[in-house]
């Protein structure tokens, strides 16, 4: 274990440490910094909307046209992200979070302080100078806002707590929008009310970053590299040194190209397709961030309160089916007189399938994001997990920015508002199609996410019990050919089974089982090249700090009943040993998954019967404490998971 991991001060996972997400805001290590971030967002985009309108609306600025006021503060915005997100990465690692996130926020005021100055003087150039700092601003907070979470949750939080930052986020954003529009609009002291506001709100986020508890440095020899071109290479290459991080971020950054698509489009497309006021295009705006918000929220509650990845492809699919839908709910509108107000727009039915296909394609989006960062945050090394969060607010600004120019291109070209949205969809299934083979790992957790909550349903007791780090080694009864998808789901890290041959020549779960990279093994008589290939491989995935399962029976039980254990766990253990390991050995019973479609019950084998006893039939998982690998023996491993299997 590295010392950055061992440093880390992260609660134990203790399975029921608060009863929601919800909790997370009555606790110190989350609710101070929860309405730090909240405050910076919604400070950020009151000031920067507010802006846009006075520049839009109220100015006459003969070298910036209103049409592309809003463009110039949005690229404004997002340049310091490119520029200097790789340093401030650096400077998450190498200083305490909570120094950085204090020091980020005494600038927040500075650059509030210089905004009111702006506002009361209707000085544009001043102003701009401000959305440059609060891009900065957000640049030096992003990579702290997400290595800080998992330095403060565990395992079992990680999820919530994302869901609540990313609500929290999208809310704020809203309400900062919203009062932002209507703070300026008020006659003659609108602009001077909204710096006031914006330096209330600073001061606010300043105060609830005092009590934003100690957050040790995770790298704090690290020599600061200020050359932003170089660090961002240097971030990009730490970033693909793992592979599954790396395309994690691949992917959330194309969920903000996805998301831009549709937030940029909302003015033009209230306007032009639907027909209606300013007031439409925020109620869209609405109607997205509550979808995002709820999808986010739903992560927790749909992952059993583990980081599940198997919510991704779950959630692509929900983005392109109504980003497509929305396309064809556009086209069937009725002929509608222009500047049509909200009350009139929620009065037309054809109107509410295009708001729910808005607010189902972002709940869904909210399904995709948050699995993701919760992932990166688990498997990036916390040495380097803030320059990698770095890596990825660059990437995201960059597929931001090709996402207008896509969309702009499109346009220029002819094409329609419901058609860049239709297009929009169906490259999201092909660019989510694409990184899910890249990465199996989505696909088969997916396949067994499905398998637990729409097959069966699925109750796991004791999974706290499986080690959150380090390699481990796993014992299980063996009672159907789905067992190994199951237990899949069950453990929040990735798991390495040790199967019999035989297994992988059955249609579909042989192809499922061959891109688990699950090791297959054959009695020695049988086949000894295999036999000693598979302990070959089971002791380089302990090596690896991974966790190996084994069915310790030998193979499927053929009357319901625990069968003799063999000894091939002991071999395993014996190698690890060789190896200077210590795996701790955790026994687990699979319950009432006998009779099942897919046991032996059938005198002519599984999977004869179609539908026996039916769908979300109640199957279950016991686990049991960990034994010492110096202790753990074939029959004290039985007697373990018979009794386990006892509990029912």
């Amino acid at each position: 274990m590295s010392t950055a991991v061992a440093e880390e001060a992260v609660p134990p996972a203790t399975g029921e440490s608060h009863p929601n997400q919800f909790a997370l805001l009555r606790q110190r290590r989350f609710a101070p910094f929860f309405w730090t971030q909240f405050a910076g967002a919604a400070n950020d985009n009151l000031f920067k909307f507010a802006f846009t309108v006075l520049v839009t609306y109220q100015l006459q600025v003969a070298w910036m046209q209103p049409a592309v006021a809003g463009l110039v503060i949005g690229a404004l915005f997002i340049l310091p992200f490119l520029l200097f997100s790789a340093t401030s990465g650096q400077l998450a690692d190498k200083y305490p979070k909570d120094l950085v996130i204090r020091l980020v926020k005494w600038l927040e005021i500075a650059i509030m302080l210089l905004a009111a100055y702006g506002f009361f003087g209707s000085n544009v150039p001043v102003l701009l100078a401000c959305v440059f700092l609060m891009g900065l601003h957000s640049t030096l907070f992003g990579p702290v806002k997400y290595a800080y979470l998992p330095q403060h949750l565990n395992e079992r939080e990680l999820t919530g707590g994302n869901g609540m930052v990313e609500m929290g986020t999208f809310v704020a954003i809203l309400l900062g929008d919203v009062a932002g529009g209507l703070i300026v609009a008020v006659p003659h002291v609108g602009a001077h009310w909204v710096g006031f506001c914006c330096i209330a709100l600073a001061l606010l986020g300043r105060l609830a970053a005092q009590w934003v508890p100690p957050s040790p440095a995770t790298d704090p020899g690290l020599k600061i590299n200020w050359n932003p071109v170089s660090e961002t290479w240097r971030n990009l290459k730490l970033a693909h040194g793992n592979v599954v991080v790396f395309r994690s971020l691949l992917g959330i950054s194309w969920m903000w190209f996805f998301g831009s698509v549709f937030l940029t489009q909302f003015p033009a497309f209230a306007k032009e397709v639907l027909h209606g006021d300013e007031h439409v295009a925020s109620l869209l705006l609405v109607v997205f961030s509550v979808g995002i918000g709820v999808g986010s929220l739903l992560c927790e509650i749909l992952s059993r309160r583990h980081v599940e990845i198997g919510l991704v492809p779950l959630g692509a699919i929900g983005m392109t089916v109504f980003a497509v839908d929305l396309y064809f709910a556009s086209r069937g509108l009725p002929p509608q007189s222009a500047d049509m107000g909200v009350a009139v727009f929620i009065s037309t039915g054809a109107h509410w399938r295009v708001m729910a296909d808005l607010a189902l394609l972002s709940l869904f989006a909210g399904l995709y994001s948050v699995p993701m960062y919760a992932l990166i945050q688990l498997r990036a090394e916390p040495s380097h997990r803030a320059r990698i969060i770095a890596a990825n607010n660059i990437l995201n600004a960059l597929f931001m920015i090709v996402s207008a120019l896509l969309a702009g291109a499109l346009l220029a070209g002819g094409a329609t508002i419901p058609q860049v949205f239709l297009y929009t969809g169906i490259a999201n299934a092909i660019v989510a199609g694409y990184i899910f083979l890249l990465v199996p790992e989505y696909l088969l957790r997916f396949f067994a996410w499905v398998l637990s909550h729409l097959v069966y349903r699925f109750r796991v007791r004791g999974d706290e019990q499986i080690p959150s780090q380090g390699p481990a080694v796993l014992v299980c009864n063996h009672v159907s050919f789905v067992d190994a998808v199951l237990l899949m789901a069950a453990s929040p890290r990735p798991i390495y089974f040790v199967m019999d041959h035989r297994i992988f020549q059955v249609p579909v779960l042989g192809w499922v089982f061959k891109l688990a990279k699950a090791i297959p093994i054959a009695p020695q008589k049988e086949d000894p090249a295999v036999y000693d290939a598979a302990f070959e491989r089971s002791a380089q995935v302990l090596r690896d700090g991974d966790i190996l399962l084994i069915f310790p029976e030998g193979g499927l039980t053929r009357d319901g009943q625990l069968q003799p254990f063999k000894g091939g766990v002991m071999k395993v253990l014996e190698r690890a040993r060789a190896d200077g390991l210590e795996p701790p050995v955790v026994p687990m019973a699979l319950t009432n998954l006998w009779g099942s479609f897919f046991s032996r019950i059938e005198a002519k084998g599984a999977m004869a019967k179609p539908f026996r006893r039916g769908a979300f039939n109640r199957v279950g998982l016991n686990v049991g404490a960990p034994v010492p690998a110096n202790q753990a023996q074939p029959e004290l491993l039985q007697q373990r998971v018979g009794a386990l299997l006892a509990q029912g």
